[in-house]
């Protein structure tokens, strides 16, 4: 697959059930990973979502059973040349972090398989994640010459500053969906995706008849202390977007693309 066709496939769609069920479903050829065009439109679908009356409760998916988001599309890091286009490819992912936080529905996460990366930052931004027992993380940055600057936070403030360094320092090492869950990303790990789905309708049907201004109320609450994150999340961005520059990142990528 050339770098255009990577760039360019992908998909984001979202469906509203009777109940006020909203689902949101992204996926990518390449283990649902995100290029730049696909995080822009899971962050207005978010953000869209968020002020729709008929959307009482968001479910974020991907499609596929074993790799729920390979995070940044490499092939689009690789054909970066500029600052600008740098940072503005990692805003992406700031975007859809922000666009989860200001969301006044909960988010419910459902990580069906492996998340490296952005993936992870996906993970943390929902306000209540469950996982199958194949939902190993993975925070790859520092080993392709960046680092997990951009969600970073995200992840910090779901299971802590340690947790968030041992995945960001050992970054090649898996840690295991049942290691997640103790850390506090996943709200409990599944056999099989159907038991998980079971569980998600279960805690959605809830949601979805639960008081709406008491439910925006109570996320706000959850996130305060992060009403800087639009800011914070930028500069973030333009450190990732300076480092995809160096010969070092360029060379560590073309690596890993290649292995």
């Amino acid at each position: 697959m050339s770098t255009t066709d990577a760039v360019n496939q992908g998909s984001v769609s979202f469906e509203i059930d009777k109940k006020g069920i909203a689902t949101i479903t992204f996926g990518h050829p390449l283990s649902n990973s995100l290029p730049g065009k696909l995080l822009r439109k899971l962050a207005d679908t978010i953000t869209e979502l968020g002020k729709n009356d008929d959307a009482k409760v968001i479910i974020l998916r991907s499609e596929g059973e074993r790799a729920f988001c390979a995070g940044a599309s490499f092939d689009e890091l690789i054909s970066i040349k500029d600052l600008e286009t740098g940072k503005k490819f990692f805003s992406g992912f700031a975007s859809v972090i922000n666009a989860c936080r200001k969301c006044p529905k909960f988010i419910i996460g459902r990580v069906q398989g492996k998340a490296v990366g952005g993936g992870v930052g996906l993970a943390s931004a929902v306000d209540y994640c469950y996982a199958t027992r194949y939902a190993d993380i993975k925070l790859s940055e520092l080993a392709v010459g960046i680092g997990p600057f951009v969600v970073g936070p995200a992840v910090e403030r779901k299971i802590g500053v340690s947790a968030m360094s041992q995945l960001a320092i050992n970054a090649t090492e898996w840690r295991g969906a049942k290691w997640a869950r103790e850390k506090g990303l996943y709200v409990d790990v599944f056999e099989t995706i159907e038991e998980m789905d079971e569980d998600i309708e279960i805690i959605a049907q809830k949601l979805a008849e639960s008081n709406p201004e008491a439910m925006r109320m109570l996320k706000e609450i959850f996130w305060q202390g992060t009403e800087n994150w639009d800011e914070l999340l930028m500069e973030r961005a333009a450190m990732s977007g300076e480092l995809v520059l160096s010969d070092f990142t360029v060379n560590a990528i073309t690596a890993f693309k290649n292995k």
